[in-house]
């Protein structure tokens, strides 16, 4: 029955997928049936599924999806907004760079590129519109931007990337081919992190300035004012030192990331209460109600996607791709450009962390056999998926930025090319190039 196992799994997930059944329910359904092919006792499919949350760093998840709720509540995106329109002054398309730069900002302490879309999409959209911007156009640069809150750190998917990876040991073949391999760590990918989301941000930018050049985007000033500039630093203060606060705290050791989460959360309950005072308590309300939904449906699909992956484990599937892949070439160039092109294929269907929890027990040992960082694949592949968020069919940002500026999905995804061009170009840099994800955690001494 074991040579059907494959067929099982993967036919059973496609064909439950293509009848409109839930990612939770496709996992779920062809995982059981597999179970029951070999049959094990189905009262260990809830026991993996249960062992699966029960690790301490997925606290972060819940913690981190709050602290953004709240930051948004709290007043703190919109002064990160203001300040990002005072930076970008007379430039070229200056809202469409403020929008990168604002979901930059947010993206660093909301950890969420939906999140990300839609606190920011709240402002910049209407902003853009008024200044004779394509409403289209501004939805589309706020959908592309907003998948750089999973790029920076703190990243909801790094934490699941890392909780999925950790148990992973490098084969001993592996070892022996290219010595001891850097361990993977949440607080080491937070870090690796920081400089991709600058140059995806930065290729966002370049975009913008093209197109803007083009269809005659002017800046928002005629020339930068220092006095606009302090006074947007001196409102939003408390917000840019959110980020400080957490990710400094993580850096040197003070906290762990899922201690971080806890500390973001009532530094953002202060600020909102008594330095901003504009969180109330229906807010907070509110904030826990998105936070509950959110962590609520991540939950479940983990409970499916762990017994998914430790099945495909056990049945050596990660080795057979491996062996397949290597039997084809050993360029490491080529097989970055071929997990690259199926990565951006996989984000067009696929809800990220799902994405994440299915492919890193593929992923993660066959890279082992080709040397590579697990650190750096982590990071190619979430690089790769938040590009997803801008793709479709399923494309998050698109819908929220559809549903925030007006514009219709159709005339959103007309404008998104040449962002997605974009992103690809800066996400084959970061892939051949692993010193752009490396150099900084080594620099801090990991």
């Amino acid at each position: 029955m074991e040579e059907y196992l494959i067929p099982i799994l993967f036919g059973g997930f496609l064909g439950l997928m293509l009848l409109g059944a839930p990612i939770t329910v496709a996992l779920a359904g062809s995982a059981m049936v597999a179970f029951l092919a070999l049959d094990k006792n189905p009262i260990a499919f809830v026991q993996i599924a249960f062992t699966s949350v029960g690790s301490f760093p997925l606290m972060a998840l819940p913690a981190f999806v709050l602290a953004g709720a709240l930051m948004e509540a709290a007043g703190i995106s919109k002064r990160l907004v203001d300040l990002a329109e005072a930076l970008a002054g007379p430039i070229t398309g200056g809202l469409g760079a403020a929008t990168v730069l604002a979901c930059l900002f947010f993206g660093s302490i909301s950890g969420s590129g939906p999140a990300t879309t839609a606190a920011v999409g709240m402002l910049m959209i209407p902003a853009m519109a008024k200044r004779h911007y394509e409403k289209s156009y501004a939805s589309a640069v706020t959908a592309a931007s907003g998948g750089l809150g999973i790029i920076l750190p703190p990243s909801i998917p790094m934490v699941i990337f890392g909780i999925s990876g950790l148990g992973m040991v490098p084969p001993a073949e592996a070892v022996a081919k290219f010595g001891e391999f850097d361990t993977l760590s949440i607080p080491k990918l937070f870090i690796a992190g920081v400089i991709p989301g600058l140059i995806m941000a930065v290729s966002l930018i370049v975009m913008n300035y093209v197109i803007s050049k083009k269809r005659g985007y002017r800046g928002l000033t005629e020339k930068w004012s220092f006095e606009d500039i302090g006074l947007a630093v001196r409102r939003g203060v408390w917000s840019l030192l959110a980020p400080l606060v957490i990710l400094g705290g993580i850096y040197t050791g003070m906290f762990t990331p899922t201690e971080s989460a806890i500390v973001a959360i009532f530094y953002t309950l202060f600020v909102g209460f008594f330095l901003h005072r504009e969180l109330k308590f229906s807010k907070v309300l509110i904030s826990l109600r998105t936070t509950t939904w959110i962590t609520g449906r991540v939950l479940l699909i983990l409970f499916a996607a762990t017994v998914f992956g430790r099945l495909m484990v056990e049945q050596q599937i990660p080795a057979t791709v491996a062996a397949s892949l290597l039997s084809l070439t050993d360029n490491m160039y080529l097989i970055w450009t071929i997990l690259i092109l199926f990565l951006l294929f996989f984000g067009m269907f696929m809800e990220t962390l799902a994405a994440i929890m299915i492919l890193v027990p593929v992923l993660l040992p066959m890279m082992y056999m080709l040397g590579a960082d697990p650190t750096h694949v982590g990071i190619v592949v979430i690089c790769a998926l938040s590009i997803g968020f801008m793709t479709p069919p399923l494309g998050e940002n698109i819908f929220v930025a559809s549903g925030i500026g007006g514009s219709s999905v159709e005339q959103i995804v007309a404008r998104i090319p040449p962002f997605v061009l974009a992103q690809t170009i800066a996400l084959f840099v970061i892939a051949f190039f692993p010193v752009i994800s490396l150099w900084l955690p080594r620099m801090m001494g990991y």
